[in-house]
Order: structure tokens, then sequence, then C-alpha cells
């Protein structure tokens, strides 16, 4: 894993939702100016698109009572409150130490998602349900969590510690997430060697993650001192995983030994330093950041300023504008054949996701009667965005319903 280095000032601004907004919107703009031989985007097609979110919000949530777009939602599947009768025998553990329980559990969780294939399923014994794709992945990690795989200590088996995130290896992920030539696992190894790089991560940086144990969970013992009158911004946990994982991503730019994370290069940022040509996206982190709000306002803290985060410029979001006539290819892509993360078109193709949403949200808010207070991002994409994707994408290519634009990932960016 490459050694923690210190970031100059302008690597250091690409690690928040400030600059992944700011240079996304930079590309839509070359877009736009039609500088792009991949895309165009047809404006006109914004309010179609509105509708259908809208649409499928309405159905899902008839009161728009919408819940976060987070890992915490892909727990319930199939109507089953699993954390809710997890913690039930947690009734007399302290609010902090229960942020960090499920501080443990959502980390580990989010970085074993990230795209299961349509092969791919996970039988729950105890519910007899059979589940696929991140809800199946979600199911199966917070299994593994309830049976203590990711502590080192058998007298505390709720918790994800480095000593066992270090030692995990493919065999022991593949048993519990049942993996065999007939149920294969899009990026098995991926996956487990993120898990590596997570408990290393860890135990190198004991100013985020506790000293002497190693966990996810003590990042609130380091962000709760920063909340003032018990607020804390949803930024600041973004940054905070940024500084301190940013190391573990393996197909992350480096920039003079500076590891930078989930990041591209387009030619539409154009900046006279070491920055240039630099897009971040941080998607997995962000989704992480989302998936953390409801840990931190379990121990009494406000998360505020959620709009400060972005979309999540993933396959369903991004393929939902595609399939929709937002973002229209300007030569048609065959959905089988697979385009590189690094290319030129996928990360133009994240970038326009993630500036077109900020748009989009506006027009669903509006149809909805809903403000940005009441239907932040996180809501968006729950209610959403996320849910029409999939749809939409099963509509127009069934049954499994892939993406409209392949991607060739190891697990570890979508």
């Amino acid at each position: 894993m490459t050694s923690p280095v210190p970031a100059p000032p302008e690597l250091a601004a690409l690690r928040s939702p400030a600059a992944v907004r700011a240079r996304c919107h930079l590309v839509l703009d070359h877009v736009l100016a039609g500088h792009s031989p991949h895309f165009t985007v047809e404006e006109g097609a914004l309010g179609a698109v509105a509708d259908y979110v809208a649409a499928v919000t309405r159905q899902d949530y008839p009161t728009l009572d919408i819940p976060y777009h987070s890992r915490w939602r892909h727990f319930d599947a199939g109507g089953l409150d699993r954390w809710g009768a997890l913690a039930a025998g947690l009734t007399s553990t302290e609010p902090a130490e229960r942020a960090r329980i499920m501080i443990d559990l959502a980390v580990v969780s989010v970085l074993l998602d990230a795209g299961a294939g349509d092969a791919w399923r996970y039988h729950e014994e105890a519910s007899g349900l059979t589940i696929g794709r991140s809800e199946g992945l979600a199911v199966a990690s917070f299994n593994m969590f309830a049976a203590g795989v990711f502590s080192s200590d058998p007298t505390n088996p709720l918790r994800a510690d480095a000593p066992a995130l270090i030692r995990l290896d493919a065999g022991t992920l593949a048993a519990h997430f049942q993996v065999s030539e007939a149920n294969p696992l899009v990026g098995l190894e991926g996956r487990v060697r993120l898990v590596n790089r997570l408990g290393a991560a860890l135990a190198a940086r004991p100013d985020l993650f506790g000293d002497g144990v190693f966990r996810p969970g003590h990042l609130y013992d380091a962000l709760a001192p920063q909340a003032r009158l018990g607020r804390l911004p949803a930024a600041r946990i973004l940054e905070a995983l940024l500084d301190g994982l940013s190391v573990i991503w393996p197909s992350g730019v480096s920039v003079d030994g500076v590891a930078l994370g989930d990041v591209g290069r387009h030619p539409a940022v154009t900046v006279p330093d070491r920055s240039n040509g630099i897009v971040p996206f941080h998607k997995l982190s962000q989704w992480l950041t989302y998936s953390l709000l409801e840990p931190f306002e379990t121990a009494g803290l406000a998360v505020t300023e959620l709009d400060a985060l972005t979309a999540l410029p993933e396959y369903r979001n991004g393929g939902l504008l595609v399939d929709l006539g937002l973002i229209v290819p300007r030569a048609p892509i065959d959905p089988a054949q697979k385009h590189a993360v690094s290319s030129e078109l996928v990360v133009e193709w994240r970038a326009l996701t993630v500036a077109l949403m900020d748009r989009l949200a506006d027009e669903v808010r509006g149809q909805l009667g809903l403000d940005a207070s009441l239907f932040p991002l996180a809501k968006l994409l729950q209610g959403g965005t996320w849910t029409a994707g999939r749809r939409i994408a099963a509509e127009r290519r069934p049954p499994a319903g892939p993406p409209p634009i392949a991607i060739d990932a190891d697990g570890t960016v979508f």
C-alpha cells in the first residue's frame, strides 16, 4: 500500500465534495460547448427524466417520507430489520459505542459493495431469502459482521479492527459470500485487497482511528469534538475519510507520491498546478459518508449541510441519464463492450452524472413540492434516481438490466 504522503494544498483540495462538484461542472461545460468526441447533452430531456424519477419516488414513498440513500436501506432487504434485531442486544451499550459499532459495520460493508455482477446470489439461511446485487452483498457482509469475522477479539465480536481486516483472505470471504464456479462474484480478489488495505490504513492513522485498537468506529471520537453545538457538517465526515483512506484504492491516481483516491483525468480541467486535468469523484467515499449519517445521528449529533455532498457517479445514476436521453453518446455504444474506468469516455460519463444530477434535483423538487432542506440529494438518490436507473435498465435490457455502458472494474470503484 502507498505510504501516506502529506498533500500539497492544490492536491489536498481535491479531497472535498466542493472539488468534485466544481470539476464535474467544468466537464459539463466542455460537453455543452460541443468539445466532446464522446457525448452530447440534450438539455430538453431534463424534464422527462424528472417526470420519471418523481413517479418512481411517489410509487415507492407515497407519503414522501424518504430516508437517506445509504447502506442501512440494503440491510433491510426482504423487509427484515436486521440491524434492529442485532441492536436489540445492545440496550446497555452507551450511545458513542453504538455509533462506533454502526460505523464499523457500514465501512466494511460499503467497501465490500461496488457491484456483484448479474450471476451472484446470496442465500440467507435464517430467513430463507436468496438475494442478489447490492442488497445481497449488504446482507452477506452484515451476517459476516454479526458472526465476528471482522474482529480480532472473540469477546468483542461486533467490531471491525485492523488485525482482523489485514488477515482476511479470499477463501474466507468466498465462503461467507457463498462464491463458487456456479455462483461467481465480480472482483472477489479486489474486494479482499481493499479490506486488507483498510486495515493497514487504520493502523497508520491513530489520530483518526484510535490508538491501540484501530477501528473505523473511532472516527466518531475524532470528529465528535469538532461538532459545534452538536452540529457536524457532512463534508467534514467525507474529508476525514478521504484523508485517512485515500491510500487504500488500488487503482487510484497518485501525483508526486500523494494518493488521490477515486479520480480520473479529463482535458476539460486546465489549471496551472499539479492538479491539472484531474477530476475527483470519490464515489465509494461519498456513498460511505451517506451511510455514516445515521451512526453519527444515533449518538446525538446533527449532521448538517447534506447537499455539500454530490450525487454518486455510478452506473445506476449515470445509466438513468443515458437511457432517458439526457446524456447522448455521439456513436452507438455496445452495452457488452467494457470500458476502462480510467478511460476518458467513462470519466466524462461520471462527471456528467454528478453535474446533471444537481440540475435534476431542482426539477424533481419542484414536481414533488419539496425544497432542498426536505429533499436533499441523499433523498433524491434514495427516492429516487438509483431505483429509477435500475428500473429503466431492466425495461431496456431485460431481464438482468445491465447498464447502457459497461465498465471494466475490479469491484472497488463502481
